[in-house]
């Protein structure tokens, strides 16, 4: 897989994000579902703490994509649905510098939104891979 950064301007880079990628040669497409802060048990974790439930969304986002052979590296798309734009942004550092470690800057989509399908997840994150 070929990916090329496309950013007719730079503001997003600062922000860790590309404006797109065109992506070649891929072979095979993940399209993940939105992944919160669950445990192994299916129970919701880090009531009230949203920087807890960020790092545990992408750990929930890596495990599905380790389970399909890639890595954050293959991410091409990612969306963050929160339901505080405001209180996620101190704590946006965590998804930036897991993707900063991955070497990857994926499309990036974020939407505060009303509440989550999970009662008391404040955070949401849905992707798509490719290899």
């Amino acid at each position: 897989m070929e990916r090329t950064a496309v950013n007719p301007v730079t503001w997003s880079q600062e922000m860790g994000f590309n404006q797109g990628e065109l992506v070649t040669g891929g072979t095979r497409t993940l399209y993940i579902s939105g992944q919160t802060a669950m445990n192994a048990e299916d129970r919701p974790e880090h009531e009230n703490d949203i920087g807890a439930q960020l790092g545990l969304a992408v750990d929930n986002l890596e495990a599905v994509l380790r389970e399909a052979g890639m890595t954050l590296a293959n991410l091409v798309r990612l969306n963050v649905y929160t339901t505080d734009v405001d209180a996620l942004f101190p704590h946006y550092g965590v998804l930036a510098g897991r993707l900063g470690a991955a070497g990857v800057a994926p499309t990036t989509t974020m939407l505060g939104v009303t509440r989550l399908a999970v009662p008391g997840q404040m955070v949401e994150l849905e992707g798509t891979a490719v290899d």
